[in-house]
């Protein structure tokens, strides 16, 4: 009895050690934008999913009415219009100015800005400002970034996520065979939203995914039914705003 009662003891001390490494392997990439903007500081902590593999993303806050208040970070290669890197293996995109509209479409509706030929992504011509943009993190991360201005008293922050060719049994490669813009997203992007109220001593929020983008990115509108979206959903495992 006391050997099988150590061994118990022994098996439960090293699934407990387990546990506890893998809740403490938390090593991310550290990010730093907008540092000389005179609003508070804000810090996004990205968790990667099983699923993860380069995904663009963008995050911006509005107030509780939907208003744009301003973007805190959009990937490089969107905001600028311009992709640095190309995959001529397959023929799947080159380098150089690249347009996707369907890869953050909430993002860039709710933005606002039309660029010179109709579109509301960035282009080229068109780019978002460096204080808010940079290249995709690869794996975990923390960004810190800062506000244009004092925000409301109760805001959203929104992230948007967008995996190109995640291909599931619903958004296959022939869904909208005629498509073109579609073929670049596939499952649609993701959309997380996080309420935020200053006035609460709670300073950390963990985001909720509350829908998806449009499949093409011809609207901004958030579609609240993910029951077709599947590995989509496990890019990201967790997504946390914290305020100092």
């Amino acid at each position: 009895m006391k050997r099988l009662a150590y061994m118990f003891f022994m098996v439960i001390f090293m699934l407990t050690a387990c546990k506890s490494t893998t809740v403490q392997d938390f090593s991310p990439d550290e990010y730093s934008y907008n540092e000389n903007a005179p609003g508070p500081s804000v810090t996004i902590s990205f968790r990667q999913g099983e699923n993860h593999n380069y995904p663009l993303m963008a995050i911006w806050v509005e107030d509780l009415d939907g208003n744009f208040i301003q973007t805190l970070f959009v990937a490089k290669s969107i905001g600028k219009g311009v992709f640095d890197h190309g995959d001529a293996s397959e023929g799947k995109w080159k380098a150089g100015e690249v347009r996707r509209p369907a890869a953050l479409p909430v993002w860039s509706h709710k933005r606002g800005i039309k660029a010179e030929d109709g579109l509301f992504i960035p282009s080229a011509k068109m780019p978002v400002a460096d204080a808010c943009t940079g290249p995709t993190p690869p794996q975990d991360f923390v960004l810190k970034t800062k506000f244009d201005q004092e925000p409301p008293g109760k805001f959203n922050i929104f992230f948007e996520i967008n995996q190109t060719w995640d291909w599931n049994e619903y958004w296959t490669n022939n869904k909208f065979p005629d498509n073109d813009e579609y073929k670049t997203s596939c499952q649609p992007s993701l959309v997380y939203k996080a309420e935020i109220n200053r006035d609460d001593p709670n300073s950390e929020y963990i985001m909720k995914v509350i829908g998806h983008g449009h499949y093409a990115g011809e609207d901004g509108e958030i579609n609240t039914d993910l029951s077709t979206m599947t590995t989509a959903l496990k890019i990201a495992s967790e997504i946390k705003i914290q305020f100092p």
